[in-house]
């Protein structure tokens, strides 16, 4: 039972709370005092109990229990995110049961990568004489040519189809099919929902799942698996669904609970009036590759959707499905809580308390909060005016993704002292624009915080009634004195006067291009503001006061001989260390950084990044490709990877599950890595 302070003071004799009134409550105030003390005390007491169960214990706690077991040489890789060996600890004893099967190799990657994995057995899909004793008729020299949904699955973790012998060694993944050999696929790129968002209309029939207009491609929804002894199949792994597999399985894949669900006017659309269509047709109406014109048809590979003709009069379109990324950055549904100013208060919900954004902000005349709940569109373009020596936080709500479309630029205005906080946010058009001055008083912002943003990077499409616009500037800066904080988040170019500092933490700063301007102040022939970045990727050219990075990939190009990719204006302060930065570039000194050597052209080509793609709305986008240079991929200066997405560890889980499979394989077999996404 906790001790209650108010409790104990009711149960004092009214004489003594009569006294202790007169007199100020000091002995109310040491009750409450000493109950916050046993309540420390009892928490710890609670905790210490948890503490005995690997399942509920203190993060500090599991390596001392997996010593118990003898699961040992447990690295705790400090911010990173799904490294925890909770998981490993649990489950050391099963593993050690079931040592020396294919099952237990893929519980064990998932467990210590944090990945959805799959382990395959190479041996069994040799191409081989068979003994007529051990027969595996369904292992054909020649696959079957009709059978196009095992085609599809030809060199894929599922694939089934037989294969001759390959003689290189599986570990560092040149061959696969040996009688020796085991792989293990790992699916970097997770599955993000995103629940009844608006469906970004192109006309009346075509209707596009991202609502930002992009063609993107539809993942599944990983289902989890129940027992360590079963296999991952593709319901069990965030892989993108193809034509063929959804229209195979569609009751699957489709439905409330599921990878994917239309809504049309507030009702659900059954699978039986859904059907999975080619709408590859750009030039036409999308019906030139579809199977029937009178249901709803779906195409997952482009995200594409065309309603049945003659049915709908101006519908409400909306979606649920997943979409594939590397990490938890960027606008998106997943948990942000432990972001919130809980102390800020009032909350003013839209549209719960108030219609608009723009209403929520006009009520906080003493700061608090601005919270917009759901998925869909807000067609406003909002003026924030900050109190002086006040807090306002502008954020979408827990598990929420709310779209602004604003016709022009966010105007923010800030008394002296105030604080803005914009967190969860997705904002289509103009920019967050901070103003030198409004109504003739100059602008006394003093931060501007950027948190799991996307500020879209690249042009806008037309959305509504807003029209389309070009690539530009997202966050633009003229009020001198201002500290612009920008974490986990995605932006397009950024803009801010010399008088003026900006922070970029884990992020991505896309101006468009590597010759395109990523960084620098509004007037193009002055310097940008002083710039601190660190594990963050920025593509473009950079041109700061002065600048201090860390573990950061610069991807930018000259565009003319003799003019820097990345410069600062100010050599002598700052530092650029564990980070690559192109050649040519004007930085204050250097430490650990590629390419070493500015002369050697062959160290030059080699160390250059490479991309699995740069297109934003791409599942693997800034995600470094597996050609890229050990000196990127491991360039950091904890040897993780450099780049906005250096705080995965993906290195050190690849490294520790390296390490832990020798134990658990059968003896003569040997494990290779590879990354399914």
């Amino acid at each position: 039972m906790s001790f209650d302070a108010e409790r104990l003071y009711e149960l004092l004799p009214s004489v003594y709370r009569l006294r202790d009134a007169e007199q100020g409550g000091p002995l109310k105030g040491l009750l409450s005092v000493i109950a916050e003390q046993v309540a420390v005390i009892e928490e710890d007491l609670e905790q210490l109990y948890d503490d005995q169960f690997v399942e509920t214990c203190a993060e500090w706690v599991v390596p001392y229990i997996g010593e118990l077991v003898g699961a040992r040489d447990l690295r705790a890789l400090p911010g990173g995110v799904g490294t925890s060996s909770r998981a490993l600890v649990a489950n050391t004893l099963a593993y050690r049961r079931r040592k020396g099967t294919a099952a237990v190799l893929e519980q064990l990657a998932r467990d210590v990568t944090g990945w959805d994995a799959r382990a395959v057995e190479f041996f069994q899909l040799l191409s081989t004489t068979q003994h007529v004793n051990h027969a595996r008729p369904l292992n054909l020299a020649a696959p079957d040519m009709r059978r196009a949904p095992s085609l599809e699955l030809v060199n894929t973790p599922f694939d089934t189809a037989a294969h001759t012998m390959e003689v290189r060694r599986v570990a560092p993944r040149r061959g696969k099919y040996n009688i020796p050999d085991v792989g293990i696929f790992l699916w970097r790129v997770g599955s993000h929902s995103l629940t009844l968002a608006p469906a970004y209309k192109l006309d009346e029939r075509r209707y596009r799942f991202n609502p930002l207009g992009l063609d993107t491609p539809l993942y599944n929804s990983p289902a989890t698996e129940d027992e360590i002894t079963h296999f991952a199949e593709r319901v069990n792994v965030p892989a993108p669904l193809s034509r063929l597999t959804l229209d195979a399985a569609l009751d699957t894949y489709y439905g409330a609970d599921n990878s994917l669900l239309l809504n049309v006017d507030g009702n659900d659309i059954p699978s039986g009036e859904v059907v999975v269509c080619d709408l590859s047709d750009d030039g036409g109406d999308w019906a030139n590759k579809a199977k029937a014109t009178d249901k709803h048809a779906v195409d997952p590979v482009l995200g594409r959707l065309r309603l049945p003709e003659g049915v709908y009069n101006d519908p409400e379109v909306r979606t649920t499905f997943h979409y594939g990324f590397s990490a938890e950055t960027g606008g998106g549904e997943y948990g942000r809580a432990v972001t919130f100013d809980d102390a800020l208060r009032p909350v003013v919900r839209v549209p719960t308390d108030a219609p608009t954004i723009q209403d929520a902000l006009d009520a906080l005349t003493e700061g608090g909060v601005v919270e917009v709940e759901g998925n869909g569109y807000f067609f406003e373009t909002p003026d924030i005016d900050v109190p002086a020596g006040k807090k306002i936080e502008l954020r979408a709500a827990d598990g929420a993704r709310a779209v602004v479309v604003p016709s022009g630029r966010v105007s923010i205005f800030g008394g002296d002292g105030a604080e803005l906080t914009v967190n969860g946010l997705v904002f289509t058009h103009g920019a967050l624009h901070v103003v030198a001055d409004k109504s003739g008083e100059t602008n006394q912002l003093a931060a501007l915080r950027v948190r799991h943003c996307t500020l879209l990077p690249g042009p806008s499409p037309a959305i509504g009634g807003v029209a389309a616009q070009a690539q530009t500037a997202r966050v633009v800066v003229e009020a001198a004195g201002v500290r612009v904080e920008i974490e986990r988040s995605i932006v397009g170019a950024i803009n801010a006067v010399a008088g003026a500092s900006v922070s970029v933490a884990d992020s991505i700063v896309d101006g468009g291009g590597e010759t395109e301007s990523a960084y620098a102040a509004p007037v193009a022939t002055d310097d940008g503001a002083a710039l601190e970045v660190s594990n963050s990727t920025i593509v473009g050219r950079v041109r700061a006061r002065s600048i201090e990075a860390s573990n950061t990939i610069f991807m930018a190009a000259s565009v003319m001989p003799g003019v820097a990719p990345v410069s600062a204006e100010r050599l002598q302060q700052g530092c650029v260390r564990f980070s690559y930065v192109p050649p040519g570039s004007r930085v204050p000194r250097t430490y650990h950084c590629q390419p070493q050597k500015a002369d050697d052209a062959q160290q030059l080509a080699r160390v250059r990044p490479v991309f699995t793609s740069l297109r934003y709305g791409d599942a693997a986008y800034c995600q470094l490709d597996l050609r890229c240079a050990r000196e990127i991929r491991r360039g950091a200066d904890d040897e993780s990877e450099m780049g906005a997405f250096h705080q995965l560890y993906q290195p050190q889980r690849v490294a520790d599950l390296r390490a832990r499979l020798d134990e658990y394989l059968r003896f003569g077999l040997e494990a290779g890595i590879f990354y399914a996404s």
